[in-house]
């Protein structure tokens, strides 16, 4: 079951690596899914991380029925799932930081 979670979050990362980060925010592209990380609020900010995470493995897997498949055999595996949140908290990071931690002004 390792392997599995090892894979998943290679899967992640690669698909990271393959989009450049001025791919990632287009703010002049109206049929952008990602204009801004900025967020009004740290929950904003979290479900974005969730679906960065979700656009990381949509990109690195696009057959549907290999992502299902392989969705049966890490939602049993603990080490897969804690993997997937690793990724999710990068990503959660990066976010903050990006709002500068949603301080007041």
């Amino acid at each position: 079951m390792k392997s599995v979670s090892t894979l998943l979050l290679s899967m992640v990362v690669a698909g990271l690596l393959i989009l450049p980060v001025n791919a990632l925010a287009e703010p002049n592209r109206p049929d952008s899914w990602l204009p801004t990380l900025q967020t009004d609020t740290p929950e904003q900010g979290f479900e974005l991380a969730v679906k960065l995470s979700r656009m990381g493995v949509k990109t690195t897997q696009p057959d549907i029925d290999a992502l299902k498949q392989g969705r049966r055999q890490y939602a049993k595996d603990p080490d897969a799932l804690i993997d997937a949140s690793k990724v999710i908290a990068v990503h959660f990071s990066t976010i903050a930081a990006a709002n500068d931690y949603w301080r007041d002004e």
